[in-house]
């Protein structure tokens, strides 16, 4: 029975005194912070409900931010990434490696809520040492790959305590950075899923997760498909990339190569990467990633790109 049906049920049971008594509630009740008085000012909160009437597309819209704060949750809240679109990390960070981007992209998930300080979930912070347990490379690879960071100006290190770059990643309000970052791009990195990928994937196989990383800038945000033009809103007009662009791209000498790359990469048993034919040119793949990993797009379109990955 629908709660509908419950509610016509339970009125049609009540006395007529009952029902006259409800009906004055009705007509004189006065509500004060959510609690509901008669009009002598006795609380009858334990007799009638405040409920708020809403349209169908009001209430749609509602269920999809209820779903969006859900996929959040559910995926560790996450970590504003920032970069500049349609140019290449490479280009970004020149002296970072594949390796290091994936690194770089785990060390981000860690950012302190407003305060950009590197520290744990709980707030314990993460110093340098703690940071080379963390990340799980020997020390003179972690000396090489924190030098690189510093003098890319990622990170920052004042009494002990390192600090990220709010034009790299940033957690809390955009408008709380200070300063304007008009010539960026921003999109939710999922916190949790980059850190079990990260640990899924360690040792040589890292540089398949700098894929993620690396694909940001050229990532259309409502429908999570790499392409050439990520700044179209109108989905017709995407020019979607094939596997050979992003190859090219990314430096890959071997298409094949880069394909088992994406093909192998999982969470849950979904793959981070979905590679279907391109309607137009079944030779052809696009690319369009998981957006439990990564997502910038509206509630609504959140529904449409996670029946891909099911």
């Amino acid at each position: 029975m629908s709660n509908r049906n419950a509610e016509q049920l339970a009125w049609q049971r009540l006395a007529p005194k009952q029902k006259r008594g409800f009906m004055a509630i009705k007509d004189s009740a006065t509500v004060i912070n959510g609690v509901v008085y008669d009009r002598k000012g006795n609380d009858q909160s334990h007799r009638a409900e405040l409920v708020v009437n809403t349209t169908e597309a009001q209430y749609e819209s509602l269920q999809a931010i209820d779903e969006m704060t859900a996929h959040e949750v559910e995926n560790g809240k996450f970590v504003f990434a920032f970069f500049e679109s349609c140019k290449t990390m490479c280009d970004q960070y020149p002296s970072l490696t594949k390796a290091d981007l994936a690194r770089l992209m785990f060390v981000g998930t860690y950012t302190g809520y407003r305060t950009g300080r590197l520290q744990h979930d709980n707030g314990r912070v993460i110093d340098k040492k703690s940071l080379e347990g963390l990340i799980g490379i020997s020390r003179n690879k972690f000396s090489e790959f924190y030098r690189k960071l510093i003098n890319e100006d990622i990170l920052q290190e004042y009494d002990g305590e390192i600090y990220v770059n709010p034009s790299v990643f940033y957690r809390g309000s955009i408008k709380d950075i200070g300063y304007q970052l008009d010539e960026y791009r921003h999109t939710r990195l999922f916190r949790k899923t980059v850190r079990e990928l990260y640990e899924k994937y360690s040792g040589r196989k890292t540089v398949q997760l700098a894929i993620i990383y690396a694909v940001l800038p050229f990532l259309n945000f409502d429908t999570n498909v790499v392409c050439f033009n990520p700044k179209e809103y109108n989905e017709d007009e995407l020019r979607p990339m094939n596997l050979e662009n992003l190859a090219a791209l990314l430096h890959y000498s071997d298409t094949h190569k880069l394909k088992r790359a994406l093909d192998s990469v999982k969470i849950d048993g979904q793959p981070v990467f979905w590679l279907p034919n391109n309607a137009h040119d079944k030779r052809q793949r696009r690319i369009i990633v998981n957006p439990r990993i990564v997502y910038a797009g509206s509630a609504e379109s959140l529904r449409a790109i996670k029946v891909l990955f099911n």
